[in-house]
C-alpha cells in the first residue's frame, strides 16, 4: 500500500484511531467510488469493526496512493 506523505505526517497524526489496514480494505471493495475535480478520487466503505460508520478513503489520481482518510458523516443512503 502506498500513502502520500501528507497522510502519513498528518492525518495518521490527527486521527490515530484510524488503521491502514481499513483503508487497503476500502480500496479493494468500495461502496462507492468517484473522481474529483482535482482527479483525486474518493472511495467509500464500511469498515466491519465500525460498521455504522462509513470510511472516506481519498487517493492521488493514480488510484492507489493514498492522500487522506475520515468518517464521513455526511454519507447516507442516497449517495451509493
Amino acid at each position: 500500500m502506498k500513502t502520500a506523505r501528507y497522510f502519513e505526517e498528518q492525518v495518521l497524526r490527527k486521527r490515530p484511531y484510524l488503521k491502514k489496514e481499513w483503508c487497503e480494505l476500502i480500496l479493494q471493495n468500495p461502496l462507492k467510488r468517484e473522481v474529483q475535480k482535482d482527479s483525486r478520487i474518493r472511495f467509500w466503505g464500511i469498515v466491519p469493526e465500525m460498521r455504522t460508520h462509513v470510511l472516506r478513503v481519498v487517493t492521488l489520481e493514480d488510484g492507489q496512493t493514498i492522500h487522506n482518510a475520515f468518517f464521513d458523516r455526511n454519507f447516507g443512503k442516497g449517495d451509493l
